[in-house]
């Protein structure tokens, strides 16, 4: 099974070792929670959380 990591800057959710939304490599395996945004520009849950571009991301990352 592959373990997804989530990046501390960005929240992105990713299984490689570079963020694919901000490229860092800062990634961490605690995390909690999880949001899929299909349509940033449209989702008011996006909004709230920052998120400007579509993927998954992370809740509370430690």
């Amino acid at each position: 099974m592959v373990k997804e990591l989530a990046c501390r800057k960005c929240k992105c959710v990713t299984i490689g070792k570079v963020c694919p939304a901000c490229k860092s490599s800062d990634l961490t395996s605690d995390w909690e929670g999880i949001v899929v945004v299909a349509n940033p520009d449209e989702s008011k849950i996006a909004k709230t959380l920052g998120i400007t571009a579509k993927g998954k991301y992370a809740l509370k990352v430690t």
